[in-house]
């Protein structure tokens, strides 16, 4: 049997890049990635001469048979995203699933990941959170806000700069305009910045100043004193 190794890769700042994720790329037999022309920057920098072959979220459901028949077969196969840790919002899960369900061995190595350090440094409490990536566009996210309106651990979210508006104004709606929010975007890049108040603090904010970049989102969770106010003004029916 060999090894499916999943290789987290910078989401900005390439000197984030690990020393064991450059050797494994360089050892293995073939590189999965999401994108060969992304990803191929990112080998030769390193100066990884290593064949790339296209894996995505278009394709994985064809091509993963015959990946997980050459893992049977004793190949060393290293998969990686544009950006990131692979199967956190990107490509990924289907292989791992599949190479398990195989008997294959499979690591992920520790590594870059956008929401961690947004989260860590939100200011709210990361000791037990909740990741709920991108959101649904249309169908399914109204109701998806309402399963999370009474959700008490911080909550992550991702999000691209033309709808961060348009979201932090459905959790002023949903959660209410004074619960506290961390906005990062570009993370580990030059023009990193954490954008923090209440709801309707940052949503002032970017009415002023354009969203750019690539954001993570992280929401207070609604606190006991919060949750207790509600049950109080609930009409008690009498």
């Amino acid at each position: 049997m060999g090894i499916l190794y999943v290789v987290p890769t910078p989401v900005g700042n390439l000197e984030d890049m690990t020393l064991r994720a450059v050797r494994v790329l360089k050892e293995a037999d073939v590189v999965l990635a999401e994108d060969t022309r992304t990803s191929g920057v990112l080998l030769k920098h390193f100066d990884i001469k290593n064949h790339l072959v296209s894996h995505h979220k278009f394709n994985e459901h064809g091509t993963s048979a015959s990946i997980v028949e050459r893992l049977k077969a004793g190949a060393t196969v290293a998969l990686i995203s544009d950006a990131g840790t692979p199967g956190i919002s990107d490509p990924g899960f289907y292989l791992v699933r599949e190479a398990v369900n195989a008997g294959v061995t499979v690591q992920c190595l520790p590594g870059a990941t956008a929401f961690v350090p947004a989260l860590v440094s939100s200011g709210l409490p990361c000791d037990r959170f909740c990741f709920e990536g991108f959101l649904p566009q249309k169908k399914g996210r109204a109701t998806r806000l309402e399963a999370l309106k009474d959700e008490a651990r911080t909550m992550v979210f991702y999000e691209s700069p033309y709808r961060v508006l348009k979201t932090l104004q459905q959790f002023a709606e949903c959660f209410g305009e004074e619960r506290r929010v961390s906005a990062c975007r570009e993370i580990s890049k030059v023009h990193e910045e954490s954008v923090r108040g209440t709801l309707a603090e940052v949503i002032a904010h970017f009415k002023e100043t354009e969203p750019r970049g690539e954001f993570v989102i992280v929401v207070e969770g609604k606190s006991g004193k919060q949750r207790r106010k509600d049950v109080d003004d609930e009409p008690s029916g009498d």
